[in-house]
Order: structure tokens, then C-alpha cells, then sequence
């Protein structure tokens, strides 16, 4: 299945799975158009994955195998790779090379300014040289800790700097944290709403919960089951944007047909509601 819009689904890697590669496969069975690597080790750290363990030679069937399927590749930095306390991390460095050599597109991290929107701006030099040079776009996350003015502030203050290339440097929209964002809770539409149009948003995480945890649940099977219009306020506000990057579902369920039945969900939504709004690819 693929329909042939920019606007691209996919999946992520999980600790929870039993093999590195089962979501990939996954994903290229399944017909995906977008698929995410996390390199994670979970939260007591015994499983999961680290991208230095990915040798030359999986790299290059990984690059080949998503070119074959015309799935763009995306790659979400480790949480251990924290930018305010170590800006050039082995780990920036092993994930963009990471990155690079399995043809993706783009680098996602966390948006921290618990030290304020300027330490964090000064702090991203290296990422922010490091993914231009290598051609990767880099998008910031929304956490459930930061706001829309977050990143207003963010994004004001990076167009200001004029030392490391900025073009390339966007927001990745999480859903799910959104709608856990103290100043939007339960209503993730509000926080796309209160963001600039400044700030560029190149990239989807999509889960949703009931605004108690980040319980990270298969879209459609938490309240966004029982009523659409959440989502479709979203796709709306997005549309308007111009957003034509990549949508990943960042869950690995049981079963994980979930993910196709949440994509079919996704794509039914675009054709019927929103069919001239978001490009078409050619």
C-alpha cells in the first residue's frame, strides 16, 4: 500500500521487540513509506539496540532494502546524547554517521531548555554543524515538559545565530506530548495553535493518552478511538503548514497490526478530508 503522498507513515524500532530489526521488517512488509531508528536500550537498559553495533555491512542492506521500497529513513538520537551537558558527544557523532551511511534523512533530539532557550542554542552547535555537513535535516521534539512558547523562544533565538547553518533545522510535532503539555493538556490542537509560524515543523511523532502519562498508545486505540476530531483538527492545522515530511508511529504493540490498521486509519483521513491539502508526490 502506498498512495504516494509526501506526507509519509511509519514505524520505529523498540527495546520491546524481539529482534533490532523486526519493526523494520515490519515496515517493509507491511508497505510503510517512513521507518525511524531509535537507538535505545529501554528503561532498565537490557535490551534494545546502540547504533555503534550496526556494522558496514547491515548498514548498507538497511539503505538498500529502504530504497528498494521507497521508504525514507529517519533516525531519533539516543537519549543518553544530552547537548547541555556534553555538546560533542561520541554519540552525536556515531549517530549522524549512523545516519549518513544508512541514507536517512534526518536527525530528530529532544528540545531541553530547562537552563533557559539560549544555553540550549549555544549547546547545539555541534549537532547543528555536524547534520549540515552531512546533509540531514535535524528536527526538535516537543517533550511533555516543554510549551509552544518553548519553542517560539527556540526558534527566535536560533534565527539569530550566525555562526553554524540553520536552514536545515526544524521541529518534530509529538502528539502524544503535546496533549501532556501542562500549558495544552488534552488539547494538542491548542499547541499547534499557539506556535509561530516561524517555527518550521518537518517532522511527526504520533501516540496519544488519556493526559495522565506518556503511556505512548497505538493512535486509535485511546480516545482518538471514539472520537476523530483531535486528530483531524491536527491534520488540518498541519495541512495549512504545508507539512509534507514523515509521520512515525512511535509504538511497537502486540499485536502489531495496530500499526497498519492506525496507518489505513491516518491515510483514509487524508483522502476523504483532506485530499487536496497535503502534496502528492508525482
Amino acid at each position: 500500500m502506498n498512495p504516494g503522498p509526501l506526507f509519509r507513515i511509519g514505524n520505529q524500532t523498540s527495546f520491546a521487540a524481539a529482534r533490532f530489526l523486526e519493526p523494520f521488517e515490519f515496515a517493509l512488509a507491511s508497505g510503510f513509506t517512513a521507518f525511524e531508528f531509535f537507538p535505545d536500550r529501554g528503561f532498565c537498559g537490557q535490551g534494545g539496540w546502540d547504533e555503534r553495533e550496526v556494522d558496514g555491512p547491515m548498514r548498507h542492506d538497511i539503505r538498500r532494502a529502504a530504497a528498494g521500497r521507497d521508504l525514507t529513513l529517519t533516525v531519533h538520537a539516543p537519549l543518553t546524547f544530552d547537548p547541555l551537558r556534553e555538546p560533542e558527544s561520541d554519540r552525536l557523532y556515531s549517530t549522524v554517521e549512523f545516519a549518513a551511511e544508512i541514507g536517512a534523512k534526518l536527525v530528530n533530539l529532544h528540545l531541553d531548555v530547562s537552563r533557559g532557550v539560549d544555553r540550549f542554542v549555544a549547546a547545539l552547535g555541534p549537532a547543528l554543524q555536524a547534520t549540515a555537513e552531512t546533509g540531514l535535516q535535524l528536527a526538535l521534539e516537543n517533550t511533555i515538559l516543554t510549551s509552544p512558547d518553548d519553542f517560539n523562544w527556540f526558534f527566535a533565538a536560533l534565527r539569530h545565530r550566525t555562526e553554524h547553518p540553520v536552514a536545515h533545522v526544524g521541529m518534530c510535532f509529538d502528539l502524544g506530548h503535546a496533549n501532556l503539555c501542562a500549558a495544552t493538556r488534552n488539547d494538542y490542537c491548542r499547541f499547534l495553535d499557539q506556535l509561530s509560524e516561524q517555527v518550521p515543523i518537518r517532522h511527526l511523532h504520533l501516540h496519544e493518552n488519556y493526559g495522565d502519562r506518556d503511556s505512548h498508545l497505538t493512535l486509535f486505540t485511546g480516545p482518538v478511538g471514539e472520537n476523530t476530531r483531535g486528530v483531524e483538527g491536527a491534520l488540518e492545522r498541519l495541512a495549512r503548514r504545508g507539512f509534507n515530511g514523515c509521520a512515525i508511529l512511535e509504538q511497537w504493540p502486540r499485536p502489531p497490526s495496530l500499526l497498519t490498521a492506525a496507518r489505513d486509519r491516518i491515510l483514509q483521513l487524508l483522502d476523504t478530508r483532506f485530499q487536496s491539502r497535503f502534496p502528492r508526490a508525482p
